[in-house]
């Protein structure tokens, strides 16, 4: 800052000096040169000849001094003090001009990132279809006599599964000692620690071993480690050794992971399967007083898990949300190939604002919405197992409406979009402007280097004298 402040005063004073300097008419000089040559002439005194080829007189060595910047400092602050700056330089009207041309680049940055029409209708149309898939193929899940059913789009990925990973032969696998886990009791007859809610029901609820993403960090340990971490129905965390299931564990971190994967496999279309990623997780949200029997967050989720809101579901809502990704991304590509940009440059791997400045805009408008249809999904959808009423309303929800992935799609978008209004735009858009001056500048500086070049001689060689 303190050498921003002297290089102004120095610049303020350099000014007023350039301006102090009185440039002489150069047509009266010259006139005056030819009336005195006349009057020499006249009296009889030879002339030089001025000619262009014409021997110059000698004249004597001359150098150029250039004072130190400390040198300078001094003067500029002697002569111009203190409070000097840089528009002092300007005029007004030159204020004015330059006020201008920054409002001029702030609009041209933010007309790059602003969406035209066709790119907020892409953001739209991605939002419907995937709230269309939601709402009419995802559906809700529901215990039926032939079983789990939801919507058409649900069943079908339920049924692929169940024909993928058979319950016959997952139980023939989870039998075998390479999947069976030190994680896996069912009940608590072997437990040295009490684990409330630990059932053949809800036992893979409470073990954060069977979290889908969870359980290959705590599952794992749990593997190389001979214990059992859980979360039980009351929110209380307990890591325990079981001694009969001793024999389950693994040196190799290596084998653990292949035991975990495999493990996860035979579970995962069994009556009660693996929950959704991070269930286990609301087990500590034990606050809330919600629906006429003053439940808590842990103990609607457990219900939601009771009634078939699974890993399969999870994936089947992951559709919808995918739905979103690959419309916009699609569409926005082809956009800008459509607009000349090259295909290794317009395909959309990443929501940078530099390289991709309107993706993230979209995507965020398009989860919005979806999210938006899903919520609508929840008001209408009202099953009396499971229905919650807004407390001081008349609205009721239906918890197993919500769609996962969806929320947490919104969540991701809302703090990038709110990180990039907030913070990364005005940087962006600062740099751009000062990039723009600097280019600007930087041509000024070439001249001056070039000027600099020309007059700073350190040492002039006499020119030969005139015979």
């Amino acid at each position: 800052m303190e050498d921003e402040r002297e290089i102004e005063k120095v610049l303020v004073y350099q000014d007023r000096l350039l301006s102090s300097i009185e440039v002489p008419d150069k047509e009266k000089i010259e006139e005056r040169i030819s009336v005195s040559e006349n009057l020499l002439a006249e009296l009889g005194y030879s002339l030089p000849d001025r000619s262009a080829n014409a021997p110059a007189h000698a004249l004597d060595s001359k150098k150029l001094g250039l004072p130190s910047w400390d040198d300078l400092s001094r003067e500029a602050e002697d002569s111009v003090g203190e409070d000097a700056n840089l528009e002092q330089l300007f005029s007004e009207e030159e204020l004015r001009e330059n006020a201008l041309v920054v409002r001029r680049l702030n609009n041209e940055f933010d007309q790059i990132h602003r969406l035209d029409k066709c790119e907020v209708a892409i953001a739209a149309a991605a939002g419907i279809l995937a709230g269309i898939v939601d709402v009419l193929l995802v559906g809700i899940p529901d215990k039926t006599p032939d079983g789990l059913k939801a919507g058409p789009l649900s069943d079908l990925i339920r049924d692929a599964y169940d024909k993928k990973y058979p319950q016959e032969l997952m139980q023939e696998l989870a039998n075998k000692k390479i999947s069976k886990v030190p994680y896996d009791a069912q009940d608590n007859r072997n437990t040295t620690v009490l684990v409330e809610g630990l059932s053949s029901y809800y036992h893979r609820l409470v073990s954060l071993g069977h979290d889908p993403w969870l359980g290959f960090i705590f599952g794992v340990a749990d593997i190389l480690s001979g214990t059992m971490t859980t979360i039980d129905k009351n929110g209380h965390v307990v890591i325990q050794v079981i001694e009969k299931y001793a024999d389950r564990t693994e040196a190799d971190v290596f084998k653990a992971i292949a035991k975990q994967a495999l493990h996860l496999k035979t579970d995962i279309t069994t009556s009660m399967g693996l929950p959704v990623p991070f269930m286990a997780l609301f087990n500590l949200m034990q606050f809330g007083h919600i629906g006429e029997y003053d439940q808590t967050i842990a103990e609607i989720v457990q219900g939601m898990y009771h009634e078939g809101y699974d890993f399969i579901h999870f994936r089947s809502m992951m559709i919808s949300t995918m739905t979103v990704e690959a419309f916009v991304r699609i569409a926005y590509a082809l956009k800008r190939i459509g607009e000349g940009v090259p295909v290794g440059d317009a395909i959309p791997l990443t929501t940078n604002r530099e390289k991709m400045p309107k993706l993230g805009t979209m995507l965020f408008i398009a989860h919005s919405i979806a999210a938006a249809i899903n919520a609508g999904k929840m008001l209408f959808s009202k099953d009396p197992t499971m229905a919650i009423p807004v407390p001081g309303t008349n609205i009721v929800i239906d918890p197993m409406a919500v769609n996962y992935p969806q929320w947490i799609a919104f969540a991701k978008y809302s703090y990038q979009q709110l990180k990039w209004s907030l913070v990364t735009k005005p940087a962006m858009r600062d740099r751009y402007v000062l990039n723009s001056i600097d280019d600007e500048l930087y041509g000024v500086y070439e001249e001056i280097d070039t000027l600099f070049d020309e007059i700073a001689i350190v040492n002039v060689p006499p020119l030969p004298a005139s015979t």
